[in-house]
C-alpha cells in the first residue's frame, strides 16, 4: 500500500523551508509521496494578505514541479467550509482506498493537537510525522510525545516564515534565495505582496 504524507498549509507563499521539510520526510521516512495540501481561505477570517486560493495552489504546483515525490493538492477547495482535518482525511481515504494517509506537522502544532476536532479519531486511524521547530527544541513537552502513532523526524530546523517573506517583499527587499525560482518569478510577475 502506498504511503502518502499530507502536509497542510496556507502556503502564502510556499518557500524553500516547506520544500526542505517535505523533501527530507519523503527521502528519510517510509513515506512514498508527500501531498502539499493548500488550505482554502477561511470565510470567517479577514485576511487581506492571503492570496486567492488558485494563486497559492499555482505557486505550490510550480514549486514541486521538479520533485516527482511531491504533489500539490487542492482537495480542500472542494470540501464544505469551514473544514476540519478529520473531514479531509475521511474524504481522501474514501476516494483513494489503496493509499495509507498520514499527517505531517510541526512540533508546535503537536502541542495543541489535543484541541483539534476529533483528534482521537485521527490518532486512531492515521499516523503523524512530526518535524522539529526551533522554538520548541528546549521545552518539548507534548502530552502525545510517546504515542505509538507519532513519529519524530530529524528534519532540518528551518526558521523561514511566509509572513517574513511577505513583509520583506512589501519592503522592497530581495528575498529571491528563500523561494523556489518559479515561485519567485510568479510573485514578481503578478506583483504580489508589494
Amino acid at each position: 500500500m502506498k504511503k502518502v504524507g499530507l502536509f497542510f498549509g496556507s502556503y502564502n507563499p510556499i518557500h524553500i523551508g516547506h520544500l526542505v521539510i517535505a523533501n527530507h520526510l519523503v527521502e528519510y521516512t517510509d513515506l512514498d509521496e508527500i501531498w502539499l495540501v493548500v488550505t482554502p481561505h477561511n470565510p470567517f477570517k479577514k485576511k487581506a494578505t492571503l492570496l486567492a486560493d488558485h494563486h497559492r495552489f499555482a505557486l505550490v504546483q510550480r514549486a514541486v514541479e521538479d520533485y516527482p515525490k511531491l504533489q500539490a493538492s487542492d482537495i480542500e477547495f472542494k470540501l464544505p467550509q469551514p473544514n476540519y482535518t478529520i473531514n479531509t482525511l475521511i474524504h481522501l481515504s474514501e476516494k483513494y482506498p489503496n493509499i495509507d494517509f498520514s499527517l505531517i506537522m510541526g512540533e508546535d502544532n503537536l502541542n495543541t493537537f489535543h484541541k483539534w476536532k476529533n483528534h482521537e479519531a485521527i490518532l486512531e486511524h492515521y499516523s503523524i510525522y512530526v518535524y522539529p521547530r526551533l522554538a520548541l527544541l528546549e521545552e518539548n513537552v507534548s502530552i502525545l510525545q510517546n504515542h505509538p502513532k507519532i513519529t519524530y523526524t530529524q528534519a532540518p530546523v528551518i526558521e523561514i516564515s511566509s509572513t517574513m517573506i511577505r513583509n520583506a517583499i512589501a519592503a522592497g527587499k530581495n528575498i529571491q534565495p528563500l523561494l523556489p525560482e518559479k515561485v519567485w518569478q510568479y510573485l514578481d510577475e503578478m506583483n504580489f505582496y508589494k
